[in-house]
């Protein structure tokens, strides 16, 4: 057991209160008693660290830091670089993507290529939502077949009650205006915008089918909409069960926009 008069710990212990929140902080009979993990300690660091820079944030770096802080948004970063599965940047395409992410300056207020008369704002969201040039069709269509292709891989021939399903992908911007307010102050609000607009577009007809409408609906920064969760996790049981092996919930690699 410790010492309680151990000059240094105490001295550590009141750093450490002095930057995490006061329901985080520990006392010297916490500390004897139960010594806490490194992990634990790290963790309330970062969330108060988080939460001091969200608080003083604008809505455009509130929006995107709640995104890129959602669960496997940031799954791209930690993926193991390959050529073959597709999962490859180059240096340069890495480095502008980690500046985009953390919001740093992306452009020198150079024009769009595609819009002439538009200049690209600093921190990209013009450049990842440009519907000239074909890029965000593009990368629609690559999200849309690694979805049909883990489907295949999971056999499924239905959804509910072997019914088919619509599985509608859209890729959206918490930075646009019509989202920007919600999506700075509740984390995933943009997808959930972008769910409800694909059940008001598509629910009637797909009724009329007799499929079920799922929009798959993900944010620019990568943090995927609670619908989409859902499906991923039913693909993961779907996968496991198939290829005899345990999977959990989580979106692969390949399906993180930048």
């Amino acid at each position: 057991m410790g010492n309680p008069d151990n000059i240094h710990l105490q001295q550590a212990i009141l750093r450490f209160n002095a930057r995490v929140s006061p329901q985080d902080s520990i006392t010297m009979e916490s500390v004897l008693n139960s010594p806490p993990q490194q992990k634990s300690l790290s963790q309330m660091l970062d969330s108060f660290a988080f939460h001091s820079l969200l608080s003083s944030a604008s809505p455009v770096n509130k929006a995107r830091m709640l995104s890129v802080s959602s669960p496997h948004a940031s799954s791209w970063i930690t993926a193991i670089p390959s050529t073959r599965l597709k999962m490859h940047l180059e240096s340069a395409e890495f480095q502008m993507a980690i500046r985009w992410w953390l919001g740093l300056k992306t452009s020198d207020a150079s024009p769009c290529p595609f819009c002439p008369d538009l200049i690209l704002d600093p921190l990209g969201h013009h450049a990842t939502s440009c519907r000239h040039g074909g890029d965000v069709v593009i990368r629609h269509n690559h999200l849309r077949d690694i979805v049909a292709d883990f489907c295949r891989q999971a056999h499924l021939s239905g959804w509910d009650r072997g019914s088919p399903a619509a599985l509608d992908i859209t890729v959206t911007s918490p930075l646009t205006p019509a989202t920007l307010r919600d999506a700075s102050s509740t984390a995933g609000a943009a997808a959930y915008a972008a769910e409800c607009r694909k059940h008001t577009a598509n629910d009637a007809k797909c009724q009329e089918l007799g499929w079920a409408c799922i929009p798959l609906a993900v944010e620019t920064f990568g943090n995927w909409g609670m619908e989409a969760q859902g499906v991923f996790s039913r693909l993961a049981s779907a996968l496991g069960m198939h290829q005899g092996t345990s999977k959990s919930w989580g979106p692969p690699h390949h399906l993180q926009p930048p």
